[in-house]
């Protein structure tokens, strides 16, 4: 690309994650710049003026998309709504940024998927939990080889509610907008790290999904996943029904073990055991500026090597995440039945390698 030449976005959403988590990022950078906005809450446009005033300000998608001279586009709407603004970004050459859950439907993706490599056009979604400092430090160290070969994961994601929307918990906990409950809103996020840590896919999946304590909800509060994997297990329990917030981790290795307390990594290998200060936990906030500008420049290097848009490490990984959902939910209704997921073409990034 031409230096001197700034790539031009458009934000479609503009509610707490954009706002604080991808807008500073954004505007941090020097390479590209937030031209133009839109939400489907006309009350946003207070924020697009506030804090984008530069920005044009649109009605509606088709508004943006028809005025607007553009590189890309960065998704930041609920779930449901994904495919078809992707869709609509797709059909004029536009790449693609997304927030997860891309979408709740294996065929879905590969339509897509398709639909991107027609238009050679860039589509990635936001799996920034990649670049929290506590799991980068938990992939350099299992890329070292400290803890010798994954063994087992145990994951506990403990939140009391689910994480707050600018227009409250709405649509966060309405299964036709979010497409389910914790295990879609959380279980994205495992389901990239953990493959990544054990060095493969998963093989099969099993899970229990239940309401524990808000019963007002229609989807899950809580749900036990477990991962089977050629060589591991990974188990993990995410919950919004749980007394406090914070996440427990630990990984173990034929030579070691990790464990996240808190803010600290603590690896115990050798008969030796080091603790490491690696704020923030990863139970701090749920925005993750930080997080995102990592994220960012995976993306726009994609936009960059246009010869390379066949293979897609980042669709791939999307790619386990929505099997692991559906086939998760399916165990669930069979009562915890071990269901195989489909194989993939290639095994997930090694840890600590760029997504």
């Amino acid at each position: 690309m031409d230096e001197t030449r700034r790539r031009r976005g458009a934000l479609i959403g503009l509610g707490n994650v954009a706002v604080h988590g991808h807008l500073p990022g954004w505007q941090a950078r020097r390479d590209c710049e937030i031209v133009a906005a839109t939400d489907a809450s006309p009350a946003r446009e207070a924020d697009c003026r506030a804090r984008l005033p530069a920005a044009r300000w649109h009605d509606s998608v088709e508004s943006l998309l028809a005025a607007e001279t553009l590189d890309f586009v960065d998704i930041c709407t609920p779930p449901s709504s994904h495919a078809t603004l992707i869709e609509a970004a797709l059909a004029r050459g536009l790449h693609v940024l997304c927030e997860k859950p891309l979408v709740g439907d294996p065929e879905e993706l590969a339509r897509l998927a398709g639909l991107a490599r027609s238009a050679g056009a860039v589509l990635h979604t936001v799996h920034n939990w990649h670049h929290a400092p506590l799991v980068r430090a938990t992939d350099a160290v299992i890329r070292a080889g400290r803890i010798g070969q994954v063994r087992e994961v145990s994951w506990q994601t403990l939140r009391t509610q689910p994480a707050a929307a600018a227009a409250g918990l709405a649509w966060r906990v309405d299964p036709a907008i979010a497409g389910g409950g914790v295990l879609t809103d959380h279980g994205w996020h495992v389901s990239y790290v953990i493959p990544r840590w054990v060095g493969e896919a998963p093989v099969a999946v099993s899970a229990r999904l239940e309401t524990r304590r808000h019963h007002r909800f229609a989807v899950e509060d809580t749900a036990t996943v477990r991962l089977h994997f050629a060589r591991a297990t990974a188990d993990v329990l995410l919950t919004w029904a749980a007394d406090t917030r914070e996440n427990r981790v630990r990984v173990t290795g034929t030579a070691g073990r990790i464990e996240i307390e808190d803010a600290t990594l603590v690896v115990t290998a050798q008969g030796r055991q080091e603790r490491r200060p690696c704020p923030p936990p990863l139970s701090d906030g749920s925005q993750h500026p930080d997080w995102f500008t990592a994220v960012a420049d995976e993306f726009l290097a994609r936009l960059d090597t246009a010869g390379e848009r066949a293979a897609s490490p980042n669709l791939d990984e999307a790619a386990v995440c929505v099997a692991i959902e559906c086939r998760a939910r399916e165990s669930s209704r069979r009562g915890g039945e071990r269901l195989a997921l489909p194989a993939r073409p290639s095994s997930p990034v090694r840890a600590g390698a760029a997504g």
